[in-house]
């Protein structure tokens, strides 16, 4: 069966959200164009190293090319919500990022988990075999917005823990530098065993 590849050339949004409460929370990328709308399901640390190596490829395009890319530090115009109903097309297995130095664009391509090996050469590639994939071109503004609210999505999770940085719960939290002592915990100390009779 041939591969399909959704392809969004003019986005109007491409964008990562969540659905459900921090720590149990889902994550989707969504891209939309007019009524066209693609969503797939992928892991947050994903989502991280998207927006991470998107960033970084922003910069290289910049110092290469001289392209024009947005600073870092600006304003977010797209605070709105995924698009619902949230109907995910795929598991998201391998992602591809790119420059386009043609149409002066920042290239996503998001594969779809596969059970089958299939050859690296089809990211990015109108190939006939392979993984589902959707593919996405932004302006660099657009990648620089996807870039910074990737980053919020992120953050709104639960807090860190200020010693190991591992998410802290409602429950409670056994931190690793603390050897799993809590201040305050009710404990009976034993100094001496008692002799046996």
């Amino acid at each position: 069966m041939s591969r399909a590849i959704h392809v969004f050339r003019t986005p109007d949004r491409f964008i990562a959200g969540t659905v459900g409460e921090p720590g149990d929370r889902a994550f989707y990328l969504q891209a939309i164009h007019e009524s066209r709308v693609i969503t797939v399901l992928l892991e947050k640390q994903q989502v991280q190293v998207l927006a991470d190596r998107m960033g970084l490829l922003l910069d290289e395009v910049h110092r290469r090319f001289g392209t024009a890319v947005p600073p870092q530090d600006v304003e977010l115009e797209d605070l709105s919500p995924l698009m619902t109903p949230i109907d995910a097309e795929f598991r998201v297995g391998t992602m591809g990022l790119g420059w386009d130095a043609d149409a002066g664009s920042v290239v996503v391509e998001l594969l779809a988990v596969s059970e089958s090996e299939f050859d690296e050469s089809v990211v990015l590639d109108d190939a006939e075999d392979g993984p589902d994939a959707v593919r996405v071109f932004l302006t660099p503004e657009q990648a620089r917005a996807f870039a910074l609210r990737s980053e919020r999505v992120i953050a709104a999770g639960r807090a860190p823990c200020p010693l190991c940085g591992e998410p802290l719960t409602p429950e409670g939290h056994v931190c690793i530098r603390t050897n799993g002592y809590r201040r305050g915990a009710n404990f009976e100390r034993i100094d001496e065993l008692p002799e046996e009779e």
